[in-house]
């Protein structure tokens, strides 16, 4: 259940220790409309509100359109979780991009929290790129974590997948709106490397469909970057994440299974091994949610 990533020595507090899930594609199947979100994560708020999670991020296709009545849905059901829960857009959230910043407010933007500092980007802007403004706030933001312990980023594309590197053989639910070159390892990735801070970034776009994997992880220890990726929808190895972050800095990993009675049916989070060949053909590229 635990993986440390980072884990500094200074204190903050013995009482500021903090946890925070991660929950991708939580409209669940693209096939069935339901009210709210997915009901089997529905069903988790509970166990999330005994890990007195504080902080929640759904990592992208909150909604399988963006309507007025889908996100008052949303709303709704989210106020049983005690966490604050933000948005990260998907390409599902911005069938009405006006719509949603006027009831939520700008799709990138950032936070701290006990000395860490959350970034949520949207590379929907851009076919996948962080680019124009919003790489300009980027580049800002980080500037400014001379004191920061641990960086979150969130966003919903896996970004780090591209067809000639290690993650070439982890599957997504789509490539939508992608450019057939992006920016992320040659111009996003050498501005966290630089500042030398544990850095781990989430994506949301897997687990809807059976020719996408559910979730992924990797440590890249030359970079001192985590990457993960989580999803559900498909109704096998459905998941989100909790990650608990202690008073030193330290950050643990909870994989929670939502089907069946062992919310630790998965395994470990850190015990995923990059696949190195297709289990299926190369059809899954083509898919649109």
């Amino acid at each position: 259940m635990i993986f440390i990533f980072s884990c500094q020595n200074e204190v903050i507090n013995p009482d500021q220790s903090y946890s925070f899930f991660v929950a991708g594609h939580t409209y669940g199947q693209p096939w069935i409309d339901h009210i709210g979100l997915y009901p089997p994560f529905q069903q988790k708020f509970d166990l999330i509100n005994t890990r007195n999670a504080s902080l929640g991020f759904l990592t992208g296709d909150i909604v399988k359109k963006g309507t007025e009545k889908n996100w008052n849905e949303v709303d709704s059901v989210l106020t049983y979780l005690d966490a604050k829960v933000f948005y990260i857009v998907g390409n599902h959230d911005l069938t009405d991009r006006e719509l949603f910043e006027n009831r939520y407010g700008s799709t990138y933007f950032s936070f701290e929290k006990h000395k860490d500092l959350f970034i949520i980007l949207d590379p929907n802007m851009d076919h996948w790129n962080i680019s124009g403004m919003q790489l300009d706030f980027l580049k800002e933001t980080l500037m400014n974590t001379a004191d920061t312990r641990n960086i979150f980023v969130f966003f919903h594309q896996l970004l780090w997948w591209d067809k000639n590197n290690k993650y070439q053989f982890v599957r997504m639910n789509s490539m939508e709106g992608r450019a057939d070159t992006i920016n992320f390892w040659d111009e996003i990735i050498p501005l966290f490397k630089e500042i030398k801070k544990p850095v781990a970034m989430f994506a949301g776009d897997m687990g809807a469909v059976n020719w996408s994997d559910s979730y992924t992880y990797d440590f890249d220890s030359i970079l001192n970057i985590t990457f993960i990726g989580s999803g559900m929808g498909n109704e096998d190895s459905d998941n989100f994440i909790i990650a608990h972050v202690s008073d030193s800095g330290c950050v643990d990993y909870e994989l929670i299974a939502l089907n069946g009675d062992d919310i630790h049916a998965l395994g470990k989070l850190e015990d995923y091994q990059l696949p190195t060949e297709y289990p299926i053909k190369k059809e899954w590229l083509n898919y649109g949610d």
